[in-house]
């Protein structure tokens, strides 16, 4: 053992020790240079990040800082009676003002050294973070120890290609197209895709650029949106983006693993993406670009009791999003489907249990669950710091599944009052909902 981690460590100090003059030639080697990806659908827009501190002797910059603010007013039409938004990671609430997700953190790339702490607070967590059963694993796992950090990493930066970097700690999810950071979205609310794929991943990564237009990601991790892991077996995944112009992104994302409770049940998951801007002119004063994006995945569960035909996922998302006026006006339609035979992937609308939802899934366990989502978002954009939201979303699936004006809670909306017999949530097929939303980043 001791032979081993001598020799990986000769590797490591041979591998990044190269000539001053190979060193500099390397440094210039900068991934999707001179491309501006600010449009993209789940990239951030910012284009300069004021809170950027430099060594003043080299200029070199040491660190970045980053602050962020999303909160939203949520008008759901059916008006439930505890104001619980239902079936979303983005939204939670309902006619209320609320506070979804208020982050601060700074990280750094200095003499190759990669450092990142993010911290986050605000509802969002309560509906990503507070679901990771694995946390009940042992002790000493509780996730109020972990839920605040948003991303968390340490790393190396290897000279080598258009750059090289190894980094163990949490991160934000590669699956998925949307964002976890809501700003960078072209929607509030995601797709369903998105919202039922994870968010966050603790355990390490490889991030390659072989070329100056491909990254290659490699992944190690504890689990599907988890912060400890539901059994003795690693996940594993990759992530490939390509961008051959700064007109199109193509990616492709892969993931497999273990993640049933005390079984051998593997879960492989699948998404791919195309995102495409097809017009620019933000010289006009009118339409100054436009661009559309796809999203598809396909999912399985297979192994102790169950085959890849009865519990899998598959769904798409389509969107089509133009910006007027020098890119401070934008709007978004989407359309998006998921169905999810099996219901691995599927949420209970409510914590009362048995409801009638968990009742009519577990008297049929092939149940298929289908959903249909639609959004148009209206965006206004005075600078790439900030962003006024509005939003109209319709949702509908062959099964109740979304909160009724009873609500999902108690027959009195109170979380505190007892649940008396018989009492059941209030669920419907249909959801219509409008919303305001405001944020910033630095």
């Amino acid at each position: 053992m001791c032979r081993v981690a001598f020799i990986l460590l000769i590797f490591i100090l041979n591998f990044n020790s190269i000539t001053e003059a190979q060193t500099d030639s390397i440094k210039s080697k900068v991934p999707f240079e001179g491309m501006d990806l600010t449009w993209v659908n789940g990239q951030n827009r910012q284009r300069n990040f004021p809170l950027t501190f430099r060594d003043r002797k080299t200029d070199e910059i040491i660190c970045t800082g980053v602050a962020y603010f999303d909160g939203y007013y949520n008008y759901n039409f059916a008006r439930p009676i505890d104001n619980t938004q239902t079936i979303s990671s983005t939204i939670g609430r309902s006619t209320e003002f609320t506070l979804n997700l208020a982050s601060i953190g700074i990280e750094s790339n200095y003499k190759n050294i990669i450092g990142r702490v993010w911290l986050q607070a605000g509802q969002m967590l309560s509906i990503v973070q507070d679901l990771d059963q694995t946390v009940n694993k042992g002790r000493n796992t509780p996730v109020n120890n972990v839920k605040f950090i948003r991303e968390a990493a340490a790393g190396y930066h290897f000279n080598k290609w258009y750059g090289l970097n190894v980094e163990m700690g949490i991160f934000m999810s590669y699956i998925g197209l949307e964002s976890y950071m809501l700003q960078e979205n072209w929607s509030y609310q995601r797709s369903l895709v998105c919202e039922l794929t994870p968010f966050y991943f603790s355990g390490a990564r490889v991030q390659a650029y072989p070329t100056k237009k491909y990254k290659v990601e490699l992944w190690l991790m504890n689990g599907w949106q988890t912060y400890s892991n539901f059994n003795q077996a690693i996940s594993v995944g990759s992530s490939n983006y390509y961008r051959p112009n700064e007109n199109i992104q193509l990616v492709a994302n892969f993931y497999l693993g273990r993640d049933t409770k005390n079984s051998d049940r593997l879960r492989f998951h699948n998404d791919n993406s195309v995102v495409v801007r097809y017009y620019k002119n933000q010289a006009g004063s009118g339409i100054s670009q436009a661009g559309a994006s796809l999203n598809v995945h396909y999912g399985f569960q297979s192994g102790d009791g169950v085959s890849a035909s009865q519990q899998y996922m598959t769904g798409f998302a389509v969107a089509n999003r133009l910006w007027f006026l020098h890119n401070k006006l934008a709007t978004t339609l989407r359309v998006d489907a998921v169905t999810n035979p099996g219901l691995y992937l599927a949420a209970s609308p409510s914590l009362v249990t048995p409801n009638s939802f968990t009742v009519a899934m577990s008297n049929d366990p092939n149940k298929q669950l289908n959903i249909f989502q639609t959004t148009v978002t209206f965006d206004v954009m005075p600078n790439d710091y900030v962003t006024f939201r509005f939003e109209y979303g319709f949702r509908a699936s062959n099964v109740p599944y979304f909160a009724g004006p009873g609500g999902t809670t108690s027959p009195d909306g109170w979380s505190t009052t007892p649940i008396p017999p018989g009492w059941q949530p209030d669920l419907r097929k249909t959801e219509n909902r409008l919303l305001f939303a405001m944020n910033f980043r630095l």
